[in-house]
């Protein structure tokens, strides 16, 4: 085949705003269906952007010209959504996590298999500038050998904006499988699959109360812990520590530093697709206070197109025509699932985890891949 590959959306809810902001300005894919449980909310989005058909799931399973089908649902039924767009003879590009266990998660990647589909799996953003330049960086020998990593995301909690969060309280959710993926995945990328984890966890309250929309004022309860601290320890020797928490008045978030035995890397918060890159050089000799610390810095040019959210869909849609591999697999989605189960087993057990899975190294997106391009 040739030409732009069909798309369908489901899901019509926040996060799709991002998805059909970019996916309707590629050449290479065309947006042909929004479908919804809610069929006015899919009217509404794709009258928003174009999109000439919408309505319920079905309108996206059910058309001949989709190739591609987006699973925007709630984690609790990705594998659900998934496996039916399967069944509908349609590869899957799913938002993060892949699932929320394991063995629906890996049934769902087997049956993609025997049909011959591919399944693709959010966080892109880790294809974007800055991650992938940052790859480059490590590659070329800038900080010499990686040795560790440190990650921090904390704040107050998403309650303050989203106007159903419950769901990211339930199962499945918190601040670890909810932002999880997006700096799992980019320590994946940079030091290969994790090998061991240990972790803590606890809940800063029992309950939360919306503060905004037509909910405000409701409690829901906590389910899981809101506060996680993780080592990681990885199969080619890397390690890093992280944390994750929504139970910080002090925001700090998308702090990735990689160090390394001839510098350290700062890199892009990997929730975004690109930002500013530097490299902090050693002391080249002892500072005495009062005398201020003053080490070389140097800022790093990011390379690549700007994008977002919808990148790693075009990668695949072109993958699929080219007949090569995609970046963002299912398989490697699958062991930042994995990942992250195992972090909540640590949590629980208050022992290291092994992490029984592994992935190849899912290759890099090129400086000149450009996503405004037409090239099907």
């Amino acid at each position: 085949m040739a030409g732009p590959i069909g798309v369908g959306i489901i899901g019509a809810g926040n996060i799709s705003d991002q998805y059909l902001t970019n996916l309707t300005t590629f050449p290479d894919v065309k947006v042909i269906a929004v479908g919804d449980l809610l069929e006015d909310r899919a009217r509404e989005q794709a009258a928003k952007y174009g999109v000439p058909k919408s309505g319920g799931v079905d309108v996206v399973l059910n058309d001949p010209d989709i190739e591609i089908v987006v699973n925007l649902t709630i984690p609790a039924v990705h594998i659900e959504v998934s496996e039916a767009i399967i069944a509908a003879g349609k590869h899957v590009w799913t938002e993060k996590p892949i699932g929320i266990d394991r063995e629906s998660s890996r049934r769902m990647l087997e049956k993609a298999d025997a049909a011959g589909l591919r399944v693709g799996v959010a966080p892109d953003t880790v294809l974007g500038p800055g991650v992938q330049t940052a790859k480059r960086v490590i590659a070329r020998g800038d900080i010499g050998r990686p040795l560790f990593a440190q990650t921090t995301f904390q704040w107050q909690g998403p309650e303050i904006f989203h106007p159903n969060p419950a769901f990211l309280y339930a199962q499945g959710g918190g601040p670890l499988l909810d932002m999880g993926p997006y700096y799992v995945s980019t320590l994946v990328h940079v030091f290969g699959p994790v090998a061991t984890v240990a972790a803590l966890g606890l809940k800063g309250t029992e309950t939360r109360t919306v503060q905004v929309g037509p909910l405000e004022g409701t409690e829901f309860p906590v389910e899981i812990p809101s506060t996680v601290s993780v080592l990681m320890q990885f199969e080619n020797g890397g390690q890093a520590q992280s944390l994750y928490s929504t139970d910080s008045p002090l925001r700090r978030q998308g702090i990735v530093e990689i160090a390394g035995t001839e510098g350290t890397l700062v890199i892009p918060d990997p929730n975004t697709f690109g930002g500013d890159i530097t490299i902090t050089r050693p002391l080249s000799e002892m500072v005495v206070p009062p005398a201020p610390v003053v080490q070389e810095v140097v800022e790093i040019e990011q390379e690549g197109v700007p994008s977002g959210r919808g990148l790693g869909l075009l990668d695949m849609a072109r993958a699929i025509r080219d007949g090569r591999p995609h970046i963002a697999t299912g398989e490697f989605g699958y062991h930042v699932l994995d990942t992250l189960l195992s972090i909540e087993e640590a949590v629980a057990s208050g022992t290291f985890v092994t992490v029984e899975s592994t992935v190849a190294d899912p290759g890099s997106l090129g400086a000149d891949f450009d996503p405004l391009a037409a090239t099907l």
